[in-house]
């Protein structure tokens, strides 16, 4: 009896660090994570930091993946020099951008501060481990990036302004397309760069990510392929479509509809549409390829391996 008291005092003594490392974390990270939230949902962080909204449900999936490995994580062996002495320099790294006070050096410095956590306490099979849960919440993080892509999407939006004009015209509207710029009646509307679909883009990429995650199929190479190919040519498709819409009800002197469409609550079905379509897509594909070993809906009691 004396023998199974001190082994889980024992194994108490040895979390306590980790439990008070994660702790810290949460106080530290807890109002960046609201913050987050409230921009993602009213819509009032900046036009870059909203093409990251898809962590609203990817953080939660990227905690219950952790939260699915607890059991696993005491088990895996003690870190290398190597794994130890990396996962402190990017916890260094981490709080220096942390404490710097610039909002996208705050931002990165999560993914990174996560990253030197796990390489600190279990080197490279802790992060092997969590790798996933990490990727999560390194592709969520609100960055620059879509401003820094914004100059070469100028092909992407001649090909969808072209492509909608051509919709159009078959439908019998008058319709001219110069660049990015479709006149119908008189009236402009501009395929602008967060008209290209981008931000869909991105978020059916990610949302991808977790189905592959969550169904088992990423350990499918076919399927994984096929999938990514299949989501690009989605999301485009569908904003070829939103945009010829758009350029319709305007040119037609539908400000409602342009609006319902546009700003208001269509945009969200649009966009919940979209991500519908991809449960399908996996299921077709699942179809399609039945001889692989994945499968695409998994049991209730069925544990992933990620």
């Amino acid at each position: 009896m004396s023998l199974k008291v001190t082994s889980s005092k024992l194994v108490h003594s040895r979390r306590a660090p980790e439990m008070a490392l994660w702790g810290l974390l949460l106080v530290l990270y807890g109002p960046l994570l609201l913050h987050w939230y409230d921009g993602w949902l009213n819509k009032s962080i900046s036009l870059e930091h909203e093409y990251f909204s898809h962590g609203v449900i990817g953080l939660p999936f990227a905690a219950y993946l952790l939260w699915q490995r607890r059991d696993r994580w005491p088990q895996l062996p003690s870190p290398s020099l190597a794994g130890s002495l990396s996962g402190g320099l990017l916890l260094i790294f981490g709080l220096a951008l942390y404490l710097s006070g610039v909002p996208d050096a705050i931002n990165f410095s999560l993914p990174i501060v996560l990253t030197g956590l796990c390489l600190w306490f279990k080197g490279r099979a802790g992060l092997t481990q969590m790798g996933f849960p990490l990727l999560l919440v390194w592709l969520a993080t609100p960055t620059q990036m879509p401003y820094l892509i914004a100059p070469y999407t100028l092909p992407l939006q001649r090909f969808i302004a072209g492509v909608a004009g051509f919709i159009l015209f078959q439908i019998g509207l008058d319709v001219q397309v110069e660049q990015i710029y479709l006149f119908v009646n008189d009236r402009i509307v501009e395929v602008a760069p967060h008209c290209a679909g981008l931000k869909m883009l991105f978020t059916s990429l990610y949302v991808g990510l977790m189905l592959l995650i969550w169904t088992g199929t990423w350990k499918a190479r076919t399927k994984v392929i096929t999938f990514g190919v299949g989501i690009v040519l989605l999301s485009v498709s569908a904003n070829i479509l939103r945009n010829t819409f758009l350029t319709l009800f305007h040119g037609t002197g539908n400000t409602q509809a342009f609006d319902w469409l546009h700003e208001s609550w269509g945009g969200d079905l649009y966009s919940a549409g979209l991500l519908g379509s991809l449960v399908l897509l996996l299921n077709a594909i699942d179809r399609w390829f039945p001889g692989d070993p994945s499968s695409s809906l998994p049991s209730p009691s069925q544990e992933q391996e990620c």
